[in-house]
């Protein structure tokens, strides 16, 4: 039996030797190791050796095996270097690397971290707060009418539960000064949420960078200078920007802002870009019933807030004139920020 089990080595070692493809070669495996294989068949014979010779035969089997599998994984090695050496062949592997192309941070964000780096020099924290807002919080303590538009259902996305998205980080206003005492100087950038239809100059769901500030002696001046200041920094030195009188419902006097815009081969024109005004004292007054003290009795403090648009920055920094761009990366339109 040792003599079978030797002569089915060799004949095993040959076929595979001779195997020119993976394909050949798997068809020796199994002609030799497989279920009905010539060295499966011979071991099957064991139950037929006397039990003196048993051991001696199965030394002789696994070392036939034991070389066959060897041989095999061997095989398998040199055609696969055969196969990879053909890939590569015609390939000059001294030219140099195609160039990756650079990534970047998206306009909105580049444009975010500008306008934070600004306010943060003139001394503004960062502030935070949830989206998901009550309507205390997001109209009640703005001094917003219960009649206001910005509070219906067409406007506005309210929940089953009563709460809302908020439509402006202003609420982040509310609660810093609910839980902090003069003096307050914040920022508060973030999503905001409205149920406009999305067109070239409205989404849904747009960025906004809220600020504010409370002290003993915050004036009128103050808040021109800091948003004039502002604009022209993100801007540039020499651009012109006015303060037309407006009305929001939480500032008293208030104020809308443009900047004069310079497009080469185009007439200046003026274009919004922010909301402003000095906080109401009913503001003030709301907040105090909340806090149950008067750290922000109107008598002795007073403050400013403003508000833009992220977005409305970036189009304008950058002469895009579709706000859609903003929100459908295309590679396309995002490469030009690389």
């Amino acid at each position: 039996m040792n003599e079978q089990i030797a002569s089915i080595q060799t004949a095993a070692l040959e076929l595979i030797a001779a195997a020119s493809d993976v394909r050949s070669l798997d068809d020796a495996r199994v002609a030799v190791l497989g279920k009905k294989g010539t060295l499966s068949l011979a071991g099957a014979l064991i139950k037929d050796i006397p039990n003196e010779e048993k051991a001696a035969f199965g030394q002789s089997l696994n070392s036939a095996r034991a070389a066959i599998t060897e041989a095999l994984e061997g095989k398998q090695q040199a055609l696969q270097e055969i196969a990879d050496n053909a890939a590569l062949s015609g390939i000059d592997l001294t030219l140099p690397a195609r160039a990756l192309p650079t990534g970047s941070l998206h306009p909105l964000t580049l444009i975010r971290d500008e306008a934070i780096r600004i306010l943060r020099r003139m001394g503004f924290a960062l502030a935070d707060g949830p989206e998901i807002e009550d309507e205390y919080h997001c109209f009640d303590a703005l001094n917003t009418p219960a009649d206001h538009p910005a509070r219906n259902e067409k406007d506005t996305f309210y929940f089953d539960s009563g709460k809302l998205l908020r439509t402006h980080t202003s609420s982040v206003q509310i609660r810093t000064m609910e839980s902090s005492a003069p003096p307050i100087r914040i920022i508060a950038p973030g999503s905001a949420y409205r149920r406009d239809e999305i067109d070239a100059t409205h989404l849904s769901v747009f960025n906004q960078l809220e600020g504010l500030f409370v002290d003993s002696d915050v004036t009128l001046p103050d808040l021109k200078g800091t948003l004039e200041y502002f604009l022209r920094e993100m801007f540039g030195t020499s651009t012109e920007v006015r303060f037309r009188p407006h009305f929001f419902p939480f500032t008293e006097p208030s104020f809308e802002i443009d900047v004069k815009l310079q497009i080469k081969g185009q007439a200046p024109r003026w274009i919004e870009v922010a909301g402003c005004g000095m906080v109401d004292p009913a503001v003030f007054e709301s907040i105090n019933a909340t806090r149950k003290d008067n750290a922000l009795d109107p008598e002795k403090v007073t403050g400013f807030a403003f508000g833009m648009g992220l977005d409305r920055l970036a189009m304008i920094r950058w002469g895009i004139k579709d706000i859609r761009l903003l929100i459908e990366n295309d590679v396309r339109f995002l490469r030009q920020f690389a």
